[in-house]
Order: C-alpha cells, then sequence, then structure tokens
C-alpha cells in the first residue's frame, strides 16, 4: 500500500490561494480586485482579503484606479517589483546558471559555471552553486537580507521536503542531502526542485502554456523528461517524481541506460543520445565532439541550418524519437499544447519542431492530435531558472503564513554568512 494521502489544512489552501493571487497580479499588473477574482475563480471578499495580506507584505502596491462601466473607479494594483529579489538556480549535468529576479521576475543578473565531465561530486557541484549565487547578487549590488529566497533545480528525483537529491541517474547520487550542504554556503532560505516541474511552472505562468489547463512540457537536454500541468496545477505525482518520460521504454532491448535499463527514450533523444545518432551516421564527422555535449550540439545545429545532409540526417532521426516518445504522451494525457523546452530545443529550434510534429503526426491517435498544439518554448530567459525562482517565491509565502517573516525561514537558512564561497 502506498502513503495515505496528505490531507490540506486551511492554512495550506489560505497559502495556495494567496500564491495563485500574487501569480496572477504578476502576470497581469496592473489589475483589478475583481479581474483578480474572475481570473482565479475566489470570491471577491476572499481576494480583496488576500490581496491585502499582500499589501501588507509589501510584495505588491496601489497603483491607481481604473474607470468600471457606470460604478465607482475600481480599484488597481501590481506587483511591487523593489519589494524584494528571487534567485533561481539552474543546476545541470554540464553547467550550473544562476539568475537573479526581482519581484516582477525580471533579471537582474546571471551567472554561469561550466561542469566539466566528471565533475559531479556533491561538493564540486556546491562549490559552482554557491560561487553562482556569490556573484548574481554581488553584480545586482542586492543587499543579501533583501532576497526572499533561491529555488534550485535538480536533475532526477527529489524530495522537497527534506531537500534531499534521492536519485540522480546521470550522477549516479542516491540520498544525497543537498539542501543541507548548500546550507552551509548560502545564508538564503533553500528550496529544491525538479527542472521538470521548474519549466512546466515557467511555461504555465509566462510561456506557451500560459491560459491552458492541461499541457506537457517536454525538456529537451542532456537528461529528457515531461512536466506535467493537469487541471491547471502542476502533476507531481504522490512521491514528486511524476514526468520521467526520459526512463519510459522506446525501443526494446536498445541503448543501456543510466537508470539502468535499456531503450529509454533519453538514451535516443538528450544530447548524449543525439551524439550516438550522429556516431551511427557518421563516426568520423567533424561535428562530433565527444567531450562536450554543447560544442556537438551547436555544430549540428549550424549543419542543419546549412543544409549539411549529416545533420539534417541526424536531426530527423532525432525527431523520430521525440515524436514516437510526444505522441505517446499526447495519447496519455491529451493536453492542450506540447512544449518544447530546454538548450537542445533551444538549439535546433524550427527545423526541430517541424520534424518532431510531422513524426508525432505518424504515431498519435487522431482525436487527441487534433485538440494538441505543439510549439516550442518562448520564453526568452533561462526557463529553469525562472520556475526555480517561483519555487522561492512559494516558499516566502509560505514562511510568511506562517508568521516567519517572507526573509526568514529558520529551517532552511544557512549557518554561513555569505551566499559566495567563504
Amino acid at each position: 500500500m502506498g502513503a495515505p494521502p496528505v490531507k490540506r489544512t486551511s492554512r495550506d489552501i489560505r497559502t495556495a490561494n494567496r500564491y495563485e493571487v500574487l501569480r496572477q497580479v504578476i502576470a497581469e499588473s496592473p489589475t483589478s480586485r475583481q479581474e483578480l477574482a474572475a481570473a482565479t475563480g475566489l470570491s471577491l471578499a476572499t481576494v480583496a482579503t488576500l490581496v491585502g495580506e499582500l499589501l501588507d507584505l509589501g510584495m505588491i502596491t496601489e497603483v491607481g484606479f481604473e474607470d468600471s462601466a457606470g460604478g465607482r473607479p475600481r480599484g488597481l494594483v501590481a506587483v511591487d517589483a523593489a519589494g524584494g529579489a528571487l534567485i533561481g538556480v539552474d543546476l545541470a549535468e554540464t553547467y550550473v546558471r544562476v539568475e537573479l529576479f526581482d519581484l516582477a521576475l525580471n533579471v537582474l543578473a546571471r551567472a554561469d559555471e561550466e561542469m566539466r565531465p566528471g565533475e559531479n561530486r556533491p561538493e564540486q557541484v556546491v562549490d559552482h552553486v554557491a560561487s553562482a549565487v556569490g556573484s548574481v547578487t554581488e553584480r545586482a549590488g542586492v543587499e543579501p537580507a533583501r532576497v526572499l529566497g533561491a529555488g534550485v533545480s535538480v536533475p532526477g528525483q527529489v524530495n522537497r521536503a527534506t531537500g534531499v537529491c534521492e536519485y540522480a541517474p546521470n550522477w549516479d547520487w542516491h540520498d544525497v542531502p543537498l539542501r543541507d550542504l548548500l546550507a552551509e554556503r548560502i545564508s538564503h532560505p533553500l528550496h529544491l526542485d525538479n527542472p521538470l516541474r521548474a519549466c512546466a511552472v515557467a511555461e504555465l505562468w509566462f510561456g506557451a502554456a500560459r491560459g491552458h489547463g492541461d499541457a506537457v512540457v517536454v525538456n529537451l537536454g542532456t537528461g529528457v523528461g515531461a512536466g506535467l500541468v493537469l487541471g491547471g496545477g502542476v502533476h507531481r505525482g504522490v512521491s514528486n517524481s511524476a514526468g520521467e518520460w526520459g526512463h519510459t521504454t522506446l525501443v526494446l532491448d536498445g541503448r543501456p541506460c543510466h537508470c539502468g535499463d535499456r531503450g529509454c527514450v533519453e538514451t535516443y533523444t538528450g544530447a548524449p543520445g543525439i551524439m550516438l545518432n550522429l556516431r551511427e551516421v557518421s563516426p568520423h564527422s567533424p561535428m562530433l565532439r565527444p567531450d562536450d555535449q554543447t560544442a556537438t550540439i551547436d555544430a549540428l545545429a549550424r549543419g542543419v541550418a546549412a543544409g549539411d545532409p549529416v545533420a539534417v540526417e541526424v536531426l530527423g532521426d532525432t525527431a523520430r524519437y521525440v515524436g514516437a516518445g510526444i505522441a505517446d504522451l499526447i495519447n496519455l494525457f491529451n493536453p492542450e499544447v506540447v512544449v518544447l523546452s530546454s538548450w537542445v530545443a533551444a538549439a535546433f529550434g524550427e527545423p526541430l519542431l517541424y520534424a518532431v510534429r510531422g513524426a508525432v503526426t505518424r504515431h498519435a491517435l487522431r482525436r487527441p492530435l487534433a485538440a494538441t498544439r505543439i510549439a516550442l518554448s518562448p520564453i526568452t530567459t533561462d526557463p529553469v531558472c525562472l520556475g526555480a525562482a517561483t519555487f522561492a517565491l512559494e516558499g516566502a509565502l509560505q514562511a510568511a503564513h506562517k508568521g516567519t517573516g517572507t526573509r526568514a525561514n529558520t529551517a532552511t537558512r544557512g549557518r554561513g554568512s555569505g551566499a559566495g564561497k567563504p
């Protein structure tokens, strides 16, 4: 038997409603309480109370009035961009990217650090994250006390409550207490989750899934997965493991996967898998950089743009695999939109989108396919960083509801005095 369902308390519901109102304010600033009630489905009285709480927290501000049809003018509120700062961390297998945002989720500063092959021991990863977090706060000139929190996207399966990375197959991590390790170096409240959830939230708030209740966000990077938006919210599953599409079987007895199985979607559609696709087509291709995923994918993308027949063939092979996998997702979840996200999808762009659409058409059932749009992510910043920043925003609201204020969460604050290297 599985674990019993967790009952939501009135406090949980209140925090979730506050978060949803703030999300709408960020997306639609300036907006009225009446518009917020219509967008969230909450009563006008509830919205008015929640808006008052967000005003008291300094997260939103009154910005004037608008005329209403025959009634008295409606008060408008907007997010107070200067009311705090949020950090989003995209921790990937080959790089660490950190972005610092204001409360309107505009990027104020960015820092990148390369992770060399094999440089994946927990202490090495923590060094990179702490260094990049320190860089963005210094570059933006933001006082540490103004940072409401840092959301950290971690590849693999993450326990949100404990901050433990329970399993990261590409790094062979098992039960790594990553939040505790990061908290020794980073003084901000820390909130960990998976890039699938980060990308799904980013697309739901600002991207191709905005305004849709059912969407699938396909992450194509070193690893592969699918963030699920079902019924208007991010679907996590009972153990926060939903969306491991990259480890569903695509080819029986196919390529070996880091997870221990064979023939997984990821082994044909992730960056290392695409490198194998290239090696099978042209073992000595100058586009193949055996120790550099990014350089290989960039070279292939340039080759596709130039009409190089090898690059075009590799893209076609990859799109067939991606398309077959996406067809399964469409048949299973019947989404309104499927979004191609992450750095591999961004590198190939429209040629990949066009080829994937054709492959999906060959495999998906006609009726669900007719209701689905397949699109590239329109988000110009790093969608993982953006989504991770919303984890920090959610955590700040939870802390505020517990009466600890928006700037501190004693359970996750680090013991160090700064965000950079000591």
